[in-house]
């Protein structure tokens, strides 16, 4: 059964309510061996892809990955890019901000960790924690040092949503290509992964105990995720909503919706020019002779 990217994307301008977006789909593959099989062929497509995206040198990639704690962020990442040039892709991932960048606007650090054209970079949570985690805890707010005015206002979202689509259309008119994924996983899937972690000694480093309390606002992040879908879901930056209970379906949907990014941006090796040629044909005279 083939993938189709856009039975997965946002449309622009559309209301999300993410308890009618299914967090499990009939899978793409009919076994683990199959899942291998298909995996090694997106992995191959997506080295390739990379390979021409760099040569090209006009286009950088971002991969935007956001999802409840044991969705399947970091798994998604190590499989789907084992095939690439480490030399190609950066993968940076956004914990609580320190003292210097609250002393920036919330893009600021991502804006660091942009990719240069040529390149995929992997955002493993971003700038779209500042209208998620704290929304949901607004005292976060507090060390951000934020004039009063704003944060009073009642269009404070709105105005973080404004700006970050602000920001990706200009990313996306100078070139960079942003794919975002909200991997949608269940909380009953989420319970179970949590236990696995506490009853696998080799997962045990994987567990954190404020993943369990955080737990306890479910409603308020499904709430925040909902509004932030519909806000910043664009024609030139959509999101994916990925069925995320099957850690296996999941990984052949975000390879492939990144596999068919690329292949939209019609990417080419560079000719070579007259002057070019002749200057290849006698290095090559001289390496025979």
């Amino acid at each position: 059964m083939k993938i189709d990217p856009e039975k997965f994307r946002v449309a622009a301008g559309e209301e999300v309510r993410l308890d009618e977006w299914p967090t499990r789909v009939e899978a793409f593959y009919k076994s683990r061996k199959h899942y291998r099989k298909k995996l090694e062929e997106h992995i191959e497509q997506l080295s390739a892809q990379q390979e021409l995206l760099y040569a090209d040198g006009r286009h950088a990639l971002l991969l935007v990955l956001q999802g409840m704690d044991a969705a399947g962020k970091d798994g998604t990442i190590r499989h789907i890019m084992s095939g690439v040039n480490p030399q190609g892709c950066e993968v940076f991932s956004f914990k609580q901000p320190g003292p210097e960048e609250l002393a920036h606007d919330f893009l600021w650090r991502t804006t660091r960790r942009l990719p240069e054209r040529g390149r995929i970079g992997i955002f493993n949570r971003s700038h779209y924690e500042e209208v998620l985690i704290v929304r949901v805890h607004p005292e976060l707010l507090d060390a951000q040092r934020l004039p009063a005015a704003v944060l009073t206002s009642p269009d404070l979202w709105q105005g973080r949503y404004q700006s970050i689509v602000a920001w990706e259309d200009h990313l996306h008119r100078n070139g960079t290509r942003i794919v975002k994924v909200f991997l949608h996983l269940s909380k009953a899937e989420q319970r179970n992964r949590f236990l696995r972690r506490i009853e696998d000694p080799k997962k045990n480093w994987k567990f954190n105990a404020a993943d369990i309390r955080e737990r306890k606002f479910w409603n308020q992040y499904q709430e925040a995720y909902q509004n932030c879908l519909s806000a910043t879901s664009t024609r030139t930056a959509p999101w994916h909503v990925v069925p995320a209970d099957d850690k296996h379906n999941a990984r052949l949907i975000v390879s492939r919706i990144v596999i068919e990014t690329l292949r939209g941006l019609e990417l080419k090796y560079p000719l070579s020019g007259q002057a070019q040629r002749r200057q290849l044909a006698e290095l090559r005279k001289a390496l025979k002779s």
